[in-house]
């Protein structure tokens, strides 16, 4: 056996040792959770605070302490998903710039004629003028315009008729949109803030929408009241200025600290001079010296009192205060009439850039619309971790005891190889700042199942070399080489699907996307360079002069001959009819659509009282709810006096997810019936967004299933990739089939189910292929069927084992999961059976039916089209 290099082996344990040392502080992560808390706090007193040293010294500084942050579902909290009103703010400056407007045609009225406004779009301003010779006059007058208040940068004019259209120009509505997420956003961040929440997420999505989710809020509506306060922004006299905990001022006064100055604290005139509800605009510029400031506007009530104001303070400073701090405090320079000015100072564009946003963030620019909210209770987090750990283990114990069953001592050193994989891939996770979520768990539990896959693809392949006599050494350095080309295939194919489901899913998709993609690169390099370095390890080591990896179970026996084509047309007609039935039934019974596709309201419900359907379905009847569905949840890993209930609410009409208020008339009705009863999640999805969610989950996964055409298409031939395709069709077909007829919920974390089941089902179609691409030149007057069925009979133990350890982990997972990831988990084990079936019954037909052109093979295979693409 080939020796790896020093620099190589050095490089590979220093990967493994990188990655369990920073796995390691998920291992206790409360305590090093309370050692961060208690490390950002000293950063932020510039001292320890009295109580914190204990937390402070609870993790050795020396070790990482970064973290897999925990999502709402494991930790409890508030979801939303807001849409932003961009056209109040465009109607916004029309109204702001009608005054001025009509001010200026009224100077020339004996040209234009009267003025009147007429109704207009959002962004739009519409004046009409009785004297048509006037028109050009009028245009000539409002594109003249320039005051100090009004910019109109991107504001075009035209006529129509003897009406004149003010309008923004689509760069500037552009423009307009992004400044006021921008505004919507630093408000959110700044009220959340507040509250010293752990990690929240406030993030863009999309074009005008913006994703709040915050950790250990009680509700949504809390949320919801939360980010809807308007900043306290005031203008207040200048009294004087104070320095570190001095005292000044009089009982009466204000005194507030400098947002940029710790040791300051200003003493203020208590009552505001003006307030910032009369502020209109702030925006960064430059003035006269070529020096960054801020240009700010009023409305015609505060330019009035500003203006009378700044002229009686010429000289003297006032102060801008905003949430009770004074984050500036320029000298007024000379009166400023009109309702507009400029505030300067020792600023950076990027101070300036801040504080106009500062300036503007007095309140939400505009209105926000709510089409996702989501409670998670505390309580159903914790359960939902308890259910992922022992999940974890237990599956993880199972898988290991299986490996060393078949493959003995090199099982164990499978083994080895995936308790490092674990560890690189929760360091990675850790160092990326993922989050981790409940469908993150299952991919974490899949991953397991999943990993060992290349390394029996590798020990089948050394069983090969052994059978036909190999020296030890040179088995395993063959197995090796000739593994490498299927482990690439099957793994990219599944790396696909997982950043297709990163791109264009959304919530848990994408979470599990990430585990997922992340795992199959680490299971990728510890089954390629770590496995091959452990048992290179140990033959230095013993030096054996033969090896044997056996246990005590086989799967399947070497050099079988089994005829996948006798009953070709039965097995394969199986499947058709399989495929139709499916069509039939998804098309006749329809699928039960979660709120994810549907729209509505989800409360789930726990009490320790036995629950009564029929009670609860009669106290909601008088709300008038529209449809109301009722279910009892079973689970075998509920205690005794654990009794769960799904409550789910039709869509109400509107884009709207359902209002605070209704959820709390459901609450209160369920409490009359049970007093013991709480609620534990709610989840409200409004129908706009669920009806963009239908789309975009059959773009995913009509996107995942053209990704594997296209690269199948490009490793191999055209007809794999149509046999590979109509493999997957086939798995997924019949696994919402199975849907339909069981009536189960179909929601967005199925969705991610049938795009892994893509990957898993392509993974095992492709090893055969890649095997029989192989053989294809071996043997090249075989007759393609007979190859086909080597092909098969020589991976059948492969395809075995990859089977069963990863049933082994759905299995442990749909028992002692949970039932919160119970959907997920049977979809993805539907899919493994049926995935298993139709690399054996599909793909391999379709390929047969369509005929490879052989004629030319040899000569097509160093020049054609794909022949130098590597994996």
């Amino acid at each position: 056996m080939s020796t790896t290099v020093l620099w190589k082996r050095l490089f590979i344990w220093g990967v493994c040792l990188w990655g369990i040392l920073f796995a390691l502080p998920n291992a206790f992560y409360p305590q090093v959770e309370r050692h961060n808390d208690a490390a950002a706090a000293v950063i932020e007193a510039g001292i320890v605070p009295s109580g914190l040293q204990a937390d402070l010294a609870g993790w050795p500084k020396w070790l990482p302490s970064s973290l897999v942050s925990l999502g709402l579902d494991l930790r409890g909290g508030a979801h939303l998903l807001a849409e932003v009103q961009v056209e109040d703010v465009l109607a916004a400056r029309m109204e702001a710039l009608w005054p001025d407007v009509r001010d200026t045609l009224q100077d020339i009225r004996n040209q234009v004629g009267s003025i009147q406004r007429q109704p207009s779009a959002a962004g739009e301003l519409r004046v009409q003028l009785t004297e048509p010779t006037g028109m050009q006059a009028g245009l000539a007058a409002i594109r003249a315009l320039s005051l100090p208040a009004v910019s109109l940068t991107g504001i075009e004019t035209h006529t129509e008729g003897n009406v004149i259209v003010v309008s923004l120009s689509d760069s500037e509505q552009q423009a307009s949109a992004q400044r006021t997420i921008q505004q919507s956003l630093e408000i959110i961040r700044r009220r959340v803030d507040e509250v010293g929440t752990r990690e929240p997420t406030i993030m863009r999505q999309g074009e005008d929408r913006i994703l709040i989710q915050v950790p250990g809020v009680g509700s949504a509506a809390e949320l919801k009241s939360l980010i809807g306060t308007t900043a306290q922004l005031t203008f207040h006299d200048v009294l004087g200025r104070v320095a570190g905990n001095q005292v000044g001022g009089s009982p009466g006064d204000l005194i507030l600290p400098a947002a940029d100055e710790p040791d300051t604290s200003y003493i203020l005139d208590r009552t505001p001079v003006i307030s910032g509800e009369d502020l209109v605009d702030a925006q960064p510029a430059f003035d006269d010296n070529n020096r960054p400031s801020v240009n700010f506007r009023f409305n015609a009530s505060g330019a009035k009192s500003f203006g009378d104001y700044t002229a009686a303070n010429i000289g003297l400073p006032f102060a801008i205060v905003l949430d009770g701090e004074v984050i500036s405090a320029p000298v007024i320079q000379s009166a400023i009439p009109g309702g507009s000015g400029i505030i300067t100072g020792q600023f950076t564009v990027e101070d300036s850039t801040e504080l106009a946003v500062l300036l503007r963030a007095g309140a939400l620019p505009a209105g926000m619309t709510f089409l996702e909210e989501r409670t998670i209770g505390p309580e159903l987090g914790q359960d939902s971790i308890d259910a992922g750990k022992r999940a974890a283990l237990i599956g993880m114990g199972a898988v290991v005891a299986f490996m060393v069953a078949c493959y003995g001592g090199f099982g164990l050193m499978a083994n080895l190889a995936l308790a490092l994989n674990m560890g690189l891939l929760l360091g990675v996770l850790s160092i990326i700042g993922a989050t981790l979520t409940l469908p993150g768990i299952a991919g974490i539990v899949l991953t397991m199942g999943m990993a060992v896959d290349a390394n029996v693809l590798i020990f089948e392949r050394i069983r090969e070399e052994l059978r036909q006599g190999r020296p030890a050494g040179r088995a395993v350095s063959i197995g090796f080489d000739k593994a490498l080309s299927a482990i690439m295939d099957s793994n990219l194919t599944g790396l696909l699907t997982a950043l297709i489901m990163f791109f264009i899913g959304s919530g848990p998709v994408r979470g599990f996307a990430v585990t997922l993609g992340i795992g199959i690169l680490t299971s990728m390099f510890t089954a390629v360079y770590v496995t091959r370095l452990i048992i290179e390890t140990w033959m230095r080591w013993k030096r054996p002069k033969s090896i044997a990896l056996k246990g005590w179970i086989k799967l399947a026996p070497d050099n079988t001959t089994i005829d996948f084509f006798r009953a070709q047309w039965l097995t394969f007609g199986a499947s058709v009819m399989a495929v139709v039935v499916s069509l039939v039934l998804v098309v006749t019974m329809g699928l039960n659509f979660g709120i994810d596709f549907k729209g509505g309201t989800t409360i789930r419900a726990e009490t320790t009282h036995q629950v009564d359907v029929g009670s609860y379905r009669q106290a909601l009847s008088d709300l008038d709810l529209g449809d109301v569905s009722i279910s009892e949840v079973f689970d075998p890993a509920f205690r005794a006096d654990q009794h769960v209930v799904t409550i789910r609410l039709e869509a109400q009409e509107g884009t709207e997810a359902m209002s605070p208020e209704g959820v709390a008339q459901v609450e209160t009705a369920l409490k009359a019936v049970d007093s013991e009863v709480t609620f534990t999640a709610v989840e409200s999805v409004g129908p706009k967004v669920s009806a963009e969610l239908i789309w975009l989950a059959m773009a995913a996964v009509a996107a995942g299933a053209l990704g594997i055409l296209i690269y199948v298409w490009m490793r191999f031939e055209w007809q794999f990739a149509v046999g590979t395709v109509a493999a997957l069709v086939h798995d997924v077909v019949v696994t919402v089939g199975i849907f339909a007829l069981l009536g189960l919920k179909f929601d967005l974390t199925i969705v991610a189910a049938l795009l892994t089941i893509l990957g898993y089902s392509v993974n095992d179609t492709v090893v055969i292929l890649d095997r029989l691409r192989e053989n294809l030149a071996k043997y090249k007057t075989t007759p393609l069927r007979d190859l086909m069925n080597l092909s098969a009979n020589e991976t059948l133990s492969r395809t075995l084992m990859t089977a069963m350890t990863t049933l082994i982990a759905l299995i442990v997972l749909l028992i002692f999961g949970g039932d919160v990831m119970r959907g997920f988990v049977f979809a993805m084990l539907v899919g493994v059976v049926l995935g298993t079936w139709s690399t054996l019954y599909v793909a391999k037909n379709i390929v047969l039916f369509l005929g490879l052109d052989r004629s030319d093979k040899t000569k097509r295979k160093s020049d054609h089209a794909f022949a130098h693409i590597d994996a």
